[in-house]
């Protein structure tokens, strides 16, 4: 982790227990304002409950706390205006319009029983042009491919303007070109001063992000930034040889060990 800088989720002692298995195993962990940290493992590490217990979307023992202050003291409005999620296989009633859909990611904005302003409209309209997905704003979710669903729920979370932007296999469903976009677009979320923190299985994607956690059997292996040695030793260890890191160009690849 970046040394000096505000943090933005924090776990002390987490765990999770799901039915009669543990899955996550006294986790700490400090998440840093303003950088996009990705989050790595094998199937079955704990990625995704690590994720949604940061997110209030699990029951936890613990204690997590949203910038600076304990998760569980803030209301539930005041966390959605804070917390933007995008999880995986998200529903959304199959017969709303992807723009009815986005406006979704509004609620948290607009009075009770309140109906979209103005400004509502045009996030919507912005969020919808960034993840390339206005031109079918008018079709039900229902008629969408996987890829063209996936940015409409991305154009949703970016509507809520959310300082923290949580993603749970976000690059499902994508095709190489529009994974770039989200790539591009994650990291103008964080220009912007926002933080990001995603869950990938693209080992490759992952490592163009700030920093990088590396789990395994519900505990943390490794915390620190996608350039450092280190972090590519921890991920090649996790996946016992079976990938290794390269350097390309100037960028990190995962490619197989064969």
């Amino acid at each position: 982790m970046s040394a000096g800088r505000a943090i933005a989720l924090r776990a002390q002692d987490l765990r999770v227990t799901l039915g009669d298995s543990q899955v996550l195993h006294g986790i700490d962990l400090a998440l840093p304002v303003g950088r996009w940290t990705t989050i790595v493992g094998p199937n079955g590490a704990g990625k995704t409950t690590l994720l949604k217990a940061l997110a209030q979307l699990l029951a936890y023992q613990g204690r997590v706390q949203l910038l600076d202050r304990d998760a569980v003291g803030w209301s539930q409005r005041e966390r959605a205006r804070t917390l933007a999620w995008l999880g995986q296989n998200e529903g959304s009633a199959q017969d709303l319009r992807a723009q009815d859909v986005v406006m979704l990611g509004r609620l948290p904005h607009q009075p009770w029983l309140g109906t979209s302003s103005a400004q509502d409209h045009a996030v919507v309209r912005d969020a919808m042009m960034e993840t390339q997905c206005w031109e079918w704003r008018h079709r039900a979710l229902a008629s969408l491919s996987g890829g063209e669903r996936q940015r409409v729920l991305l154009a949703r979370a970016l509507a809520v303007q959310a300082p923290l932007l949580l993603m749970d296999e976000p690059l499902a469903n994508l095709d190489p070109p529009h994974q770039s976009d989200w790539l591009r677009i994650v990291r103008r979320h964080v220009e912007r001063g926002g933080t990001a923190v995603s869950v990938l299985h693209e080992i490759t994607m992952a490592l163009h992000a700030d920093e990088m956690v590396v789990m395994d059997q519900g505990r943390i292996l490794h915390q620190g930034p996608c350039t450092q040695a280190a972090t590519h030793r921890a991920l090649e260890g996790v996946f016992h040889g079976r990938v290794g890191i390269h350097s390309l160009a100037g960028q990190w690849f995962a490619l197989p060990n064969e």
